[in-house]
């Protein structure tokens, strides 16, 4: 089925009717977002450290029976562009594009760290190709080099985590998906104020076409050129503001020049066929939750 550009899927009651009629497994689609920040290293516990954490949740999501899919099947399943089964389904998210999404690196403080990426071959190589199937993960980065290489020397250590190297090598891995989280995050480390006075710090003043486009669209042109043939096709709000202006007239409007089907954003409740395609919900690890109680709780 040809996908329809953005804007073009403004359902009402009667053809959201007409979508359950033909694809009927949708409509009983609920499945939790879950999101990690692999720079998130305050020590080598699961409260502490994303890496160990996400490890973690893998066997747990696997012990509990349920079944882990790629965001993007997600997505899909909710403009009625795919008519999957995602009954006891979790899809899995990281945010930010550090090296740590893909490469094992040492923490200067706190030791060797397994990538995101590495975990889940170890646990495929633990519990067989078969046990999830469709194991994946999709990475939300930050396009501006200029950016990644400031908030690395800033932020971070200084160590060259931010780059780009590895995301063609994580796109084309089958384990992977690329996906846009702006231009520069709009970050208070970066030189204020931005495009169009921007001021630093906050995505709810990304409030106009002129700083949408600069930090959306040109993000989606640089993250294309680097992933080609694939291409970026979901957003996610940096900090999970939502501002007005992005979630109802510039994604909906401008689906042409930004080329996204749908945002991630703030809220943390599974993702249903009712959820707002430019405010979808996620759970995120060191916030809705902090322990594989608290985890086990959400995903029951």
């Amino acid at each position: 089925m040809q996908i329809r550009p953005a804007g073009a899927c403004k359902r009402d009651r009667s053809s959201l009717q007409v979508i359950l009629s033909l694809f009927p497994s949708i409509s009983a689609m609920r499945v939790p977002v879950l999101a990690y920040h692999a720079v998130n290293i305050a020590g080598n516990d699961y409260a502490t450290n994303d890496h160990v954490a996400f490890a973690a949740d893998l066997r747990l999501i696997d012990d509990l029976g349920l079944r882990i899919v790629p965001l993007r099947w997600v997505v899909d399943q909710l403009l009625g562009l795919a008519d999957r089964n995602l009954d006891r389904c979790v899809a899995l998210t990281c945010d930010d594009g550090s090296a740590f999404d893909f490469h094992d690196l040492e923490h200067p403080e706190h030791g060797a760290q397994r990538s995101l990426f590495n975990a889940m071959r170890d646990f495929i190589a633990e519990r067989g190709a078969q046990a999830q199937p469709d194991l994946h993960l999709t990475s939300f980065v930050i396009a501006s080099p200029e950016a990644r290489e400031r908030m690395d020397r800033v932020c971070l250590a200084g160590k060259g985590w931010m780059g780009e190297d590895w995301w063609r090598e994580a796109s084309e891995s089958g384990l992977m998906a690329i996906e846009n989280h702006s231009w520069d995050h709009n970050h208070p480390c970066m030189e204020s104020p931005g495009v169009d006075g921007l001021p630093r710090g906050s995505f709810l003043d990304v409030n106009n076409h002129t700083r949408a486009e600069a930090e959306i669209a040109a993000a989606t042109r640089y993250i294309n050129q680097h992933i080609a043939p694939r291409r970026t096709q979901i957003f996610c709000y940096p900090f999970s503001h939502v501002s007005e202006y992005l979630r109802s007239e510039y994604l909906p409007r401008f689906g042409d020049e930004h080329g996204m089907q749908a945002a991630m954003g703030d809220g943390a409740m599974p993702v249903t066929l009712q959820a707002d395609r430019w405010n979808l919900p996620r759970y995120i690890c060191g916030w809705h939750w902090k322990s594989p109680e608290a985890l086990r709780a959400i995903l029951r």
